[in-house]
């Protein structure tokens, strides 16, 4: 989720600061991290957050910068090169900032310090790593390794997503125009049978005549709830709302604990590779998991400073996985924990994959069969009547 900080820079210079995190403390941590004073913290609104021409495309800046650096140019000649095919007036601002910055001695780490609503702490640290090495290609390419298997699962999610949410919004519009089309019609015919007709039919009926007798009311009525459940659903906090209640269900709430993890150890393991130390490697990747791992995850780092070894920390404080416990401790004996935090979550990242594939395919037949009720109770006790009616005449 994206949120909107105020955060003080300077003694008396109060700015604005766009983050990305799991909810209002990871943005705070975030912004506390890059040496910010946090004033307030607000979801952002619809228009920023859905905004897609002022999201800086990042993936897509390292992909062009690994590739006009691998064809021979240098890092001033690359950002120039990209400055002058950039279209959106905004981001070519960015790259002559960046740019300036660099002319004027600044690394390329501090250059993209300046701007933290483009470039996040993860990647400035990473560029700042590979300076000492003198290998930036390598860095970008390791960024954007990290980035395409960070958006695996859920972009697998969102697609298996798809065909459930338009099952849910046809079954709701039929459901919708049985109830307020088609059953006040057929609650006509049945005024000279009131004694013939079911229990549950007949409140079908009732409503069918409360609807026609206040049609305006019930339009009214169903226009604002139907107003107030989109409004909900493209809010921040509604969409927050929504995803805590959802992630309460036991099975569900596992799920989303080794999807943070698969996410915490993929991030470890970049900054890790990068040359960033184990302690400055947890603190910056706080920022990306909720509330109560992060908890965990500074007692665990605590534990590390005082020289307790990572894969023992991680365990007593609820941050392992049996597969990832074991696989902490060959990290630790072989010294490649950067690989081995990698491999950690390539392997939750695959389970994730396998268990939203099954659930998807238990789910959407279940979700037919339960609209099918609904939708075929509904004509069953419409048409109950004339049954009744049609077995008194025999």
């Amino acid at each position: 989720m994206r949120y909107s900080l105020k955060v003080l820079r300077a003694p008396n210079l109060v700015s604005a600061l766009d983050i990305d995190a799991a909810d209002e403390d990871g943005a705070r941590a975030q912004a506390m991290q890059q040496g910010y004073v946090v004033l307030t913290v607000k979801a952002a609104g619809l228009n920023r957050s859905w905004s897609l021409n002022k999201k800086f495309p990042l993936p897509l800046f390292s992909q062009e910068m690994l590739a006009l650096m691998a064809a021979g140019l240098s890092l001033v000649e690359a950002l120039e090169a990209i400055a002058e095919k950039e279209a959106s007036p905004e981001n070519r601002k960015i790259f002559e900032g960046l740019l300036n910055r660099l002319r004027q001695g600044l690394t390329f780490s501090a250059a993209l310090e300046s701007f933290p609503t483009q470039f996040p702490p993860l990647y400035v640290a990473m560029i700042r790593a590979s300076e000492r090495t003198g290998d930036l290609p390598e860095a970008l390419r390791r960024y954007l390794t990290y980035w395409q298997q960070s958006d695996m699962v859920r972009s697998k999610i969102i697609s298996a997503s798809i065909y459930p949410a338009v099952i849910i919004f046809v079954g709701a519009l039929v459901t919708l125009f049985l109830m307020f089309y088609v059953v006040p019609r057929f609650s006509r015919i049945y005024d000279d049978i009131r004694g013939e007709v079911p229990f549950l039919s007949l409140l079908l009926m009732n409503w069918g005549k409360f609807v026609e007798s206040n049609w305006i009311a019930a339009m009214v009525v169903g226009v604002g709830l139907l107003s107030a459940v989109i409004f909900t659903a493209v809010r921040p906090e509604g969409r927050a709302f929504l995803a805590r209640t959802i992630l309460r269900i036991p099975a569900l709430h596992e799920r989303n604990r080794i999807y943070q993890l698969a996410r915490l150890y993929r991030t470890l393991g970049m900054l890790l590779r990068g040359g960033i130390p184990v302690l400055q490697a947890l603190e910056m990747s706080s920022g990306l998991i909720g509330v109560e791992l992060r908890s965990g995850l500074q007692a665990a780092s605590s534990r590390i400073r005082e020289g307790v070894l990572m894969s023992r920390a991680m365990e007593e404080h609820g941050l392992t996985t049996p597969v990832a416990l074991r696989l902490l401790r060959v990290g630790e004996r072989t010294g490649h924990m950067g690989d081995m935090l990698e491999r950690i979550a390539a392997f939750h990242d695959e389970e994730l994959a396998r268990w939203v594939d099954w659930f998807t395919r238990l789910f959407e037949p279940i979700l037919m069969a339960v609209i099918g009720v609904i939708i075929g109770g509904v004509v069953i006790l419409m048409y109950m009547p004339i049954f009744e009616l049609a077995g008194s005449i025999q």
